[in-house]
Formats: C-alpha cells, sequence, structure tokens
C-alpha cells in the first residue's frame, strides 16, 4: 500500500500552482511510497496546461480529476475517493511544501498511527523571498483541523463521510470535519518540522470587495457550522456567543463600517499600506458579524 496521499484542490490558481505541485513531487520519501491527487475544481484559466506539464516530470503517481465547480468540500470528497494512501494528508493550492513534508507527516503517524497530525505553517507574501524554514510560536494556528496542512487515516475520513456538501460557500468545512473527528475521540499531535509556506499576497484596493464578500460568505456558513455542532467549541470559533456578538452590535451603532469605507474610498488599484490593509480587514470582519446576525434570523 502507498504509504500517503497529497491531497489539493484547485481552482483558477495556474500562476501558482506549477510551483506547489514541483514542491509536492521533490519529496525525500521514495517515489512509490506516496501519491498526488488533484482535482481541479473547474478552473477556467491555465491551470489544464499546468497540469499536463507537472504529468511530463511527476516522479510519483500523479492522479488528476477534472469536473465542473462543485466547491471545496464536494472537491475534497472527489479527491478522497481516489486517494489509495494509508494516511491522506490534506494541503491547498496556495501552499508550499518541504522536501521533508510527507516524511514528517509519516514520522508522527508511525509514532501516533491513529492521530490527526497537524503541520506547521509560515505565511508568506511571496514564494520567490523565502524566510529559513524554522517554525516559530508567532506561526501557531490553534486550528484542530486545518487542510492547509493537516492528515489522518484514510479510513477515519472515510469512516466519518468526508466532507459535507451543504457547505457551498467560503469556509468552515475543514472545522466541521474536525469536530466529527473530535466527537470520535480521535486525538491530534503537532509536528513543527511537517512545515509548508502559506502564500498571502499583500492586498491591493481592488481585492477589498472580494474581501468583504468572502467574509459575508463565511458568515452563512459559521451559522451552518453552528446548528449543526451546537457546541461551546463551533459558537466560540464562529463568534455565535453573547460577548462578540455585543460588542459586533455595538460596533455598528458607531457606525464603524461606514468610517471605515471612508477612510478607504478612491485608492485605485494600488497595494494597500500596512494600515490600510488592517482598515480593510476590520471592514471584512464588520461585515461578517452583520451578515451573521442576518443568516441567524
Amino acid at each position: 500500500m502507498i504509504a500517503a496521499t497529497i491531497q489539493l484542490c484547485t481552482y483558477n490558481r495556474a500562476a501558482l500552482l506549477e510551483r506547489v505541485l514541483e514542491a509536492c513531487f521533490d519529496q525525500t520519501v521514495p517515489d512509490d511510497s506516496y501519491e498526488v491527487v488533484l482535482v481541479d475544481d473547474g478552473s477556467s484559466d491555465e491551470t489544464p496546461a499546468v497540469i499536463e506539464r507537472a504529468r511530463l516530470h511527476a516522479p510519483c503517481a500523479f492522479t488528476v480529476v477534472s469536473q465542473e465547480n462543485r466547491g471545496l468540500a464536494g472537491a475534497r470528497n472527489a479527491g478522497i475517493a481516489r486517494a489509495t494512501g494509508e494516511r491522506i494528508v490534506f494541503i491547498d493550492d496556495d501552499v508550499l511544501v518541504l522536501p521533508n513534508f510527507v516524511g514528517e507527516h509519516l514520522r508522527s503517524h508511525a509514532a501516533s498511527p491513529e492521530a490527526i497530525v497537524r503541520g506547521g505553517a509560515i505565511e508568506v507574501e511571496s514564494l520567490d523571498d523565502l524566510p529559513p524554514p524554522v517554525w516559530s510560536i508567532k506561526n501557531y494556528s490553534g486550528n484542530y483541523f486545518w487542510t492547509t496542512n493537516v492528515s489522518a487515516p484514510l479510513a477515519t475520513i472515510r469512516a466519518i463521510g468526508g466532507f459535507d456538501e451543504s457547505f457551498s460557500e467560503y469556509g468552515w468545512e475543514d472545522i466541521d470535519v474536525g469536530l466529527r473527528l473530535r466527537a470520535r475521540g480521535v486525538k491530534a499531535v503537532f509536528n513543527p518540522r511537517a512545515l509548508v509556506y502559506h502564500f498571502k499576497p499583500p492586498l491591493r484596493a481592488s481585492s477589498i470587495e472580494g474581501l468583504v464578500a468572502q467574509a459575508r460568505a463565511k458568515a452563512r456558513t459559521a451559522v451552518a457550522l453552528a446548528r449543526l455542532h451546537p457546541h461551546w467549541r463551533a459558537y466560540l470559533a464562529t463568534g455565535i456567543n453573547p460577548p462578540q456578538r455585543r460588542f459586533a452590535a455595538w460596533r455598528r451603532r458607531l457606525g464603524l463600517a461606514d468610517r471605515i469605507r471612508g477612510r478607504l474610498a478612491n485608492l485605485g488599484e494600488r497595494e494597500l499600506t500596512p494600515r490600510e490593509a488592517r482598515l480593510a480587514r476590520s471592514l471584512a470582519n464588520e461585515a461578517y458579524f452583520e451578515e451573521m446576525e442576518r443568516a441567524l434570523r
């Protein structure tokens, strides 16, 4: 049996995908010990051409599923269905893995065969100017099951039915999987040496409205998550709890969103300054809580 499957999904990220796949193919473990399963979820850019070039130099088994756009949960399930590794390692299409990546997940798996293995992620603004591959506490994420860098026994993921495809919009589909795994008593271990670089480009003025729209979609799926999991972990993660909702309502009464929009008006297409980027994220946060209240009603 193949020891590990790297599973990733992509949608219109041809510019990144080539680098991401090259890193997946450049592993220190034997080529016949792992595979890469990629799901192209209805891309309309140059993704098919990138995939065909990748096929020419893939040293390990490389399976591609091309389908109409189903959303991330549906795409993940398509990848799970084609996986053959004993362990499935989830990454995203904006993640650059290190050469020891598969080996470190398998090392943790050998020590804790039934556990989830969470790897480290270092956020970077460029894939051409990477910092030293050393994880530190500033890179910490408290997510129990975060598909940027996480692995689990394939049989365990299949036993819970994979990802819930009712999460058709952005966000929370991996948290839902994590909550279901927790309910089954599956333990998690953290391996800071199973590292990835997570690409987070600088925000531009033209991306503000997209950021806000994404926050509204995430709010709607947050409500769906809380209804599926009426548990304090879901309420705390999503902000659906009295303290956060009251604080957000107070900010709305102050008209904070309108004031932020005024400060971000007429910026053209340029890259945002750090202060403007913080304001843009604050605006998205305001939209999140406003949409959350609408969805709860």
